[in-house]
């Protein structure tokens, strides 16, 4: 992804050679995201998704999560998409090719 490579084995993530420090909810958020690029996730689908049904968090608090997110992602941060009254999406390889 133009740089971007997330290696789910090693529980890690590298933006152009550079090793990325995201927190377990962040890298699970961004994995979620990038392998359904273009599907629009919930708040409610991504805190199932990626902490379980039985964790109590708020919606909002993904909120936060993104916000983290696409600042430690820098410029290719804008690759996460808000969906306004829906959720977040990834932008998929061909729309991500014309902002970066």
């Amino acid at each position: 992804m133009n740089g971007l490579v997330i290696d789910k084995g090693r529980h890690r993530v590298t933006l152009h050679g550079l090793e990325l420090q995201l927190t377990m909810t962040e890298f699970g958020i961004l994995t979620l995201l990038a392998e359904k690029q273009g599907w629009v996730f919930s708040r409610q689908q991504i805190i199932d998704a990626v902490r379980g049904y039985d964790f109590l968090v708020t919606p909002r608090a993904v909120d936060v999560q993104i916000f983290g997110l696409r600042k430690k992602l820098g410029d290719f941060g804008t690759m996460i998409e808000t969906v306004r009254g829906m959720g977040y999406r990834f932008k998929s390889q061909e729309e991500g090719n014309d902002s970066l």
